[in-house]
């Protein structure tokens, strides 16, 4: 399945997409021996799809909603767990923690480090993944 054909999965219709765009990490990344002396600057971006039962909003309260800094909390508790290896290492580790939510039904997850060559805007990967019922 092609990511914007998961992006379009039936079971995703009842959802809302919230979503962190370009959140700028500076993370001990990489397999080169360079790279594991400091840390790199990467681009996270996550997309949860949360049911629209589980996140439509009746008293404009907080609680009642998937909160973003559960986005951002979860990247950073990945970060200080150390040096990651893999852009795909994160991505799986990020997602998986995302799905864990209860009210998170699917989630997509992508990363890209923007400094590793200079004719190209970015280097990344992307996961997708769907709750299992």
């Amino acid at each position: 399945m092609t990511m914007l054909a998961a992006l379009s999965h039936p079971s995703l219709q009842d959802c809302r997409r919230m979503f962190l765009r370009n959140y700028e990490v500076q993370i001990n990344i990489g397999v080169h021996e360079f790279e594991k002396k400091g840390e790199q600057r990467v681009l996270i971006n996550i997309d949860l799809f949360v049911p629209l039962a589980a996140s439509t909003p009746h008293a404009d309260k907080l609680e009642e909603v998937v909160d973003y800094d559960f986005m951002r909390n979860t990247v950073a508790e990945r970060m200080a767990q150390g040096h990651v290896h893999l852009q795909e290492t994160l991505c799986d580790d990020v997602a998986r923690a995302m799905l864990k939510h209860p009210k998170v039904r699917a989630v997509r997850v992508s990363t890209e480090k923007p400094d590793v060559y200079p004719d190209c805007d970015s280097v990344g990967v992307e996961v997708f993944h769907i709750k299992r019922d």
